[in-house]
Order: C-alpha cells, then sequence, then structure tokens
C-alpha cells in the first residue's frame, strides 16, 4: 500500500501534466505512458493500451507494435464492454467476464483493468494489466481520477476550438476597415469581452452620396449574443437598399428576430443613412444615443426613436433626422463603454466620460479620437479585462 500523502502528491502531479501537456494526435497515448510511468510500481498496473472505436470494434493503436498478448480488436457489441461504458472504470477480476482473455494466458497471474475516455470525435478505450499486489480502492481512484481529467481536457480543447471558429466567423462578420467616403473621416472598432462578442457595428457604401452605418448590442455576450448578431447582420446586408423605407425594413427584422430561435434575447439597433451634405435619417431601436458634436463642444443626443428589436412581435418604430456640418463629429458606442466600472469606487465611465474625451481631442482624426475613448474608459477601470463587450464608431466630416 502506498503512503497517502505520496499517493496524492503523485497524483497531482499526473493529473497536471494532463492538464498541461500539448494537445496533439498522440495525447491520449502520452498520458497512458505517463500513468505507467508514475504508479506502475505502487499501484502494480502497466502494459498500457489504447484501442480507438472504429464500425462496431475497437481497433488497437498503442503501441503501434503488436505482441501475442495484446488482442488486436475488440468487439463493441460485448457485455464486458457494455459494462465498462456504463461504469466508465472497471477492473475485470473474473476470469469469465473479462475484455482481453489474452492477459489471463500470460504466465504470470495479471487481470485488466479499463477506463474510457472521449472527445466529441473519437471514443478510445485504455486498458492496463493489473499484477499481484494490486489494491482496488487505489486502482479505481488513480483511474477514475485521471479518466476524469483526461475527458474534460478533450472536450475543453473541443469547446476552444469551436469557440476560436465563431470567433473568426464573427471577425469575418464585421468590417475589415472603414470605407473611404468623399468629405468624410470614419473608424470604427469593436473588441469583445468573451473569444465571441455581443457587438455590431457595419458600413454600407450605397454610393459615395450615402453612406449607411449601423451599431448593435445584444444582449449578454458569449456564443449566444454572437449568434444573434450574425443573424442580424446578415439580415440587414440582405435587406438594406439605398432609398429603401428603413422603418418598414426593420420592423419586419423585428419580427425575424422575434420568431427566432433566441426569442429569450434582444438586441439595441442604430442605422443611419449620411448622405454627403451632412444630412441624416435614422433610426434608433433602444440603443445608446449616438453623440453629434457640432462646433465641438455642443452636443445632440440621438435619442432613440422605438423600442429594441426582439423584445415584442409588433414595434412602433420612426425616422428621425440631424444634420452635420464642416468639423462636426457623430460617436456611436456601446454600454459596455460607458458603463465600465471603476473596481474601487463603483462609479461608471458613463457618457460624461465620452464626451470629456471627444471635446479633448476634437481636432484629431477619428481614428486617434477612437482611440483616446478606448484607451480612456480602459484605464478607468484600472486596465483590467472588459467587462461587457465594447465598440466605438466615429465619424467626422470634413
Amino acid at each position: 500500500m502506498i503512503e497517502p500523502k505520496i499517493f496524492y502528491r503523485k497524483l497531482d502531479s499526473l493529473l497536471s501534466k494532463i492538464s498541461l501537456e500539448k494537445s496533439s494526435q498522440d495525447y491520449v497515448f502520452k498520458i497512458v505512458q505517463e500513468l505507467e510511468n508514475t504508479f506502475g510500481y505502487d499501484l502494480r498496473i502497466g502494459n498500457g493500451r489504447v484501442y480507438e472505436a472504429a464500425e462496431g470494434e475497437y481497433i488497437l493503436v498503442y503501441p503501434s507494435t503488436e505482441t501475442e498478448e495484446m488482442a488486436k480488436t475488440i468487439k463493441s457489441d460485448s457485455e464486458a464492454i457494455s459494462a465498462l461504458l456504463s461504469s466508465k472504470t472497471y477492473i475485470f477480476d473474473n476470469p469469465d467476464f473479462t475484455i482481453d482473455n489474452k492477459i489471463y494466458s500470460q504466465s504470470e497471474y495479471k487481470i485488466p483493468a479499463a477506463i474510457t475516455v472521449r472527445s466529441p470525435e473519437s471514443r478510445w478505450l485504455c486498458v492496463f494489466e493489473l499484477k499481484s499486489g494490486w489494491l482496488r480502492e487505489e486502482v479505481e481512484f488513480c483511474l477514475n481520477a485521471v479518466r476524469t481529467y483526461l475527458n474534460y481536457r478533450l472536450y475543453s480543447e473541443s469547446v476552444k476550438s469551436e469557440m476560436e471558429q465563431a470567433a473568426h466567423i464573427q471577425q469575418s462578420l464585421l468590417p475589415a476597415s472603414a470605407p473611404e467616403i468623399s468629405g468624410f473621416d470614419i473608424c470604427g472598432r469593436s473588441v469583445p469581452a468573451e473569444i465571441v462578442g455581443g457587438d455590431l457595428y457595419d458600413y454600407f457604401d450605397f454610393d459615395n452620396d450615402v453612406l449607411g452605418i449601423c451599431i448593435g448590442d445584444a444582449s449578454g455576450h458569449g456564443l449566444p449574443a454572437a449568434l444573434l448578431v450574425r443573424d442580424v447582420v446578415t439580415g440587414l446586408r440582405m435587406g438594406l437598399e439605398k432609398h429603401m423605407e428603413m422603418v418598414y425594413t426593420f420592423q419586419k427584422l423585428n419580427k425575424v428576430i422575434y420568431r427566432s430561435v433566441y426569442s429569450t434575447s434582444f438586441i439595441s439597433l442604430f442605422y443611419a443613412e449620411i448622405e454627403k451634405n451632412g444630412n441624416i435619417f435614422y433610426v434608433n431601436a433602444g440603443h445608446p444615443s449616438p453623440l453629434l458634436f457640432s462646433a465641438g463642444v455642443d452636443i445632440t443626443e440621438l435619442e432613440s426613436t422605438g423600442l429594441i428589436f426582439g423584445a415584442l412581435p409588433e414595434i412602433q418604430l420612426s425616422r428621425s433626422f440631424a444634420n452635420m456640418k464642416s468639423g462636426d463629429i457623430l460617436v456611436l458606442y456601446t454600454d459596455g463603454i460607458f458603463e465600465r466600472k471603476n473596481p474601487f469606487t463603483g462609479e461608471d465611465f458613463g457618457i460624461e466620460g465620452i464626451k470629456k474625451t471627444v471635446i479633448e481631442n476634437k481636432d484629431l482624426t477619428s481614428e486617434v479620437i477612437l482611440d483616446k475613448i478606448f484607451l480612456s474608459a480602459f484605464s478607468f477601470g484600472l486596465k483590467r479585462k472588459w467587462e461587457d463587450d465594447a465598440t466605438i464608431m466615429v465619424i467626422k466630416k470634413d
């Protein structure tokens, strides 16, 4: 019997290796080797092998060199496999009920012990041989811990990979750069709080006379919000046309969002068409009011003209109007900016924080103004991780 302190110290070291070992094609094989190297003598465990699920059977994939003492395949429909899949860890100490008869045929007394290992794409059996002197409590405890950690790691890797793929998809939906429109200096950026986010912004370059812009914020963040954003961006790009009836289009989009599988979620959205002469026609479905800075200091808030999308099957939404003159600055943002908190005082960066930053930098380019707002809000939160998705768009009229 291994001394408990030594046992737990070795087990902790093994579990750390499971968590830290670089994932690769032979990851499961390496963990089987580590288990034998760590506990081979103490637990009387050795000769680990790995079988991978195929059609109707498990095929030996490790070690690569076979011996006569190893079964090359194990039938998936055997009672022994059913028992193992049910309990996840199984010691076959009854010769009449075993996963591998060849182990019993060896000259030295040994019995099989096995665990199941799974990822979203594959299933393996890890089979070991227990030599004389093994103790059930120690072996089962060790194998169960290894199995649990190994399965968690494999599923975590898969989820992380899927989330990263979702992040790439979402980034592809956001504009790579602002359009170059004569008479305007434009910049936009979005920073998700998680791998994927629930904010959106986009440009609609109808021609050199009219620029369409939008910004939105889905409730929550993470994958559910990102899926809603994907649907909204796709719907906008398919539905928006120059000189469209924007109120009708957005009411129709609201119905689609409300009927979707994400009906428990909702999204605020601001959309505007800016003409070359500075006229702005817009709808604001419950989004934080964009700020129009005239002569650098006079500020007009482009307030809500209707409810957020997705909350109700029918919404009342109206169109409104504003005008940009030379030198005016239009700033659009999401609540991740003005709700940025100082962790010690509990205060928000606030709309006033945005206004102050823009006024102080009004003579600079849109990109620099955007950078200054982000930096000011980030520093206000003591440079800690963003608590919510943060998005800003700055448009400056020449």
